[in-house]
């Protein structure tokens, strides 16, 4: 199933016949237009396909056409999500110009009908994406599943002949939940292909069995991703080892690494590490991959560590115009390598290499092109050179697709 998010030419399809989707989230106040709009536009140039802002209150449903307003002012068509929980039936209703604007709507089930014995809630809300032909992620999420399924399915297995254990109990709620909204979207009349399922834990083995199980029994597209990844190493890690072996397995058409910045850190991490995944696991390609040396007694210099870092700094500095000018740079492959042992090998096997001299080799510094040496760097100029040389080879092998 493929659900097409978006209108016009700013369209973005996710599903089974596209690659997978990368997606993030602002953690702006929305209503503070200049902020948000900085911040989407940031996720945008780094690479996230679709941006989800929460839609909170009155003031942020208010803003939300201005924000789109302001990117599409700035050249940044990149589809917007609201994310609605407890008021989204009353914030679209008294809001069309948020519900018109946004692209997609995300619902948590858990989260629309608080308190109440009926879906009234969630089905406005459904209504109102269905007359506005918005697609809509339902999002299932075990810090607010439904308690009241919950514990229903809880009492049952309790009182089974064999009971199951209990965090067997909570994910097959979560699945069952997700199934039962997404036919009841249905009879409020979303097509199959508007509807995207998540079911979100922040457990990498709970995330694995889950979305399995989901996957199995039903076709709609599925959004992947830990709901809580984490801070740095952790988050990473995590969400590397939760999604790998579900990408693997086809499952997945969109996903989302939901890190936990660091105090002042950028809000683009989260999308280059979901590119990394995908890229790593030879899904999908962004940006040229350089492949560098861990270092070892045979390199104690710190500078093939440091020309790695330059590297990889331009590369990523670059690739915005040169996506534009030079189609299909992104499979670009490069080596800065730190000694010997591995170094010409390694630099043999990429595009573009370099191979530095370790502690007591010659201070020279050959280059490999595809393959063959192209020339031998020494000196206090060779992070120049080296870029020199390589902006000279993306132009020759990717500049006549242009």
């Amino acid at each position: 199933m493929t659900v097409k998010i978006g209108s016009g030419s700013n369209v973005v399809r996710v599903g089974w016949e596209v690659p997978v989707v990368v997606q993030s989230m602002t953690n702006t106040d929305t209503a503070d237009v200049a902020s948000t709009i900085q911040q989407v536009e940031a996720l945008a140039l780094a690479g996230s396909e679709i941006v989800r802002v929460t839609v909170n209150n009155e003031d942020a449903a208010a803003a939300v056409p201005a924000i789109v307003e302001g990117l599409a002012a700035r050249g940044i068509h990149t589809p917007i999500v609201g994310d609605f929980h407890y008021n989204g039936h009353i914030l679209l209703k008294k809001f069309p110009g948020c519900a018109e604007t946004l692209a997609k709507y995300r619902i948590n089930p858990g989260n629309v009908s608080i308190g109440r014995r009926d879906d009234d809630n969630f089905r406005t809300m459904v209504e109102v994406a269905v007359h506005h032909q918005k697609p809509v992620r339902i999002g299932v999420n075990w810090g607010s599943l439904d308690q009241s399924l919950l514990t229903r399915m809880m009492d049952e297995n309790s009182k089974s002949a064999t009971p199951v254990p209990a965090r067997d109990v909570m994910m097959e709620a979560m699945v069952v939940s997700a199934l039962d909204n997404a036919a009841a979207a249905e009879r409020y009349g979303l097509r199959r292909d508007q509807i995207i399922l998540s079911a979100k834990v922040s457990g990498v083995r709970d995330l694995i069995d889950v979305y399995t199980n989901l996957a199995a029994r039903c076709d709609y597209a599925l959004h992947l991703g830990l709901t809580e990844a984490g801070m740095g190493a952790k988050g990473i890690v995590a969400s590397a080892a939760g999604l790998a072996p579900l990408l693997l397995a086809g499952i997945g058409d969109t996903i989302r690494v939901s890190l936990t910045p660091a105090p002042g850190g950028a809000r683009t991490e989260e999308v280059h590490v979901a590119q990394q995944i995908l890229q790593s696991l030879g899904i999908r390609s962004f940006m040229p991959q350089v492949t560098s040396c861990p270092g070892c007694g045979r390199t104690t210099s710190t500078y093939f560590q440091e020309l790695a870092e330059q590297i990889q700094g331009y590369l990523r500095t670059s690739m915005p115009e040169w996506r534009k000018l030079y189609p299909g740079v992104e499979e670009l492959k490069l080596a800065v390598m730190g000694c010997i042992v591995n170094g010409p090998g390694e630099s043999k096997h990429a595009n573009l290499g370099i191979s530095l001299p370790g502690t007591f080799e010659d201070p020279v510094a050959p280059v490999y092109v595809d393959g063959k040496l192209h020339s031998t760097l020494r000196g206090d100029n060779i992070v120049a050179e080296f870029k020199q040389i390589l902006d000279t080879y993306v132009v020759r092998r990717y500049g006549h697709s242009a």
